[in-house]
């Protein structure tokens, strides 16, 4: 029997990690004095009222608020960067490559998910490190926030008094990423408690740490056949179903990322 399948490629982006700043001087919105170009490594824990326009900032001094009133970051992770930074200049691309494998093993223990639930969940996180002035001071840190939202995010949701261990068990609907559109490329992304057309369903994961990039045409490939498979298994192999996928090129593989996304079409 023919099962008919219709793709819906999509290309997703890096996350937020990678995202330069907008202005040297610019770190973010009610910014807090204490903070600005701070040399000593930020309060682990800490809640904030981050915006996308501050996460596009390579650093951040937004004034922190009590973990119990409404907030949209929390610090999951801090700490100082390895010494083979000491003399490294601020904008490094090794600096990235290093805080995506770093936040994203520390994203993942404080969700208590694995790395493929990780990528079909709403939440996502953002690192910071210090201001150039701090930088040229002597200040090595780097900060990791979970955040409510994504690359395609307007706004962000607040999050919970914390967002440690949000993932375990059967997550919420509320923190799972659905889509809004007729294909998955160019489409809405929201949560799956909204009406949505399709929703992140598996993971497939392309190679190992170590791996040479394998090109964007055997990645496409692999992802579609993967993905193909792996929906209809999801959707108890209906004799009709539609999938989509979305993948990465080589400057994401060159920070760390090995995976590519399945969605299943459910109009639901």
């Amino acid at each position: 029997m023919t099962v008919a399948r219709r793709l819906a490629l999509g290309l997703a982006a890096l996350p937020l990690l990678l995202l330069a700043a907008c202005s040297s001087d610019d770190q973010g919105s009610n910014t807090d004095p204490s903070q600005v170009d701070a040399i000593d490594a930020p309060e682990l824990g800490a809640c904030r009222l981050l915006t996308p326009d501050d996460v596009a900032m390579a650093s951040n001094a937004t004034r922190t608020v009590d973990c119990t009133e409404k907030h949209t970051a929390e610090t999951f992770a801090v700490g100082d960067l390895p010494q083979s930074f000491d003399h490294a200049d601020v904008d490094d691309k090794e600096l990235g490559a290093w805080a995506y494998r770093t936040c994203s093993e520390k994203f993942q223990r404080f969700l208590g998910a694995d790395e493929s639930l990780v990528m079909r969940t709403v939440v996502s996180w953002a690192w910071f490190r210090p201001s150039e002035k701090a930088w040229s001071a002597g200040a090595r840190w780097y900060r990791c926030d979970a955040v409510g939202g994504g690359e395609q995010s307007t706004s962000y949701v607040a999050l919970p008094q914390t967002a440690k261990g949000l993932l375990l068990g059967v997550p919420d609907d509320k923190w799972m990423v659905c889509a809004s559109g007729p294909t998955v490329s160019g489409s809405v992304k929201i949560p799956c408690s909204h009406h949505h057309d399709w929703r992140a369903v598996t993971t497939i994961k392309l190679g190992e740490s170590g791996d040479d990039y394998p090109g964007d045409r055997l990645v496409e490939v692999k992802t579609r056949d993967y993905c193909s498979g792996s929906v209809a298994a999801w959707l108890s192999y209906p004799v009709d179903y539609d999938f989509g996928y979305t993948y990465f090129h080589e400057a994401e593989w060159s920070a760390g990322n090995r995976r590519s996304v399945c969605w299943a079409k459910t109009n639901a």
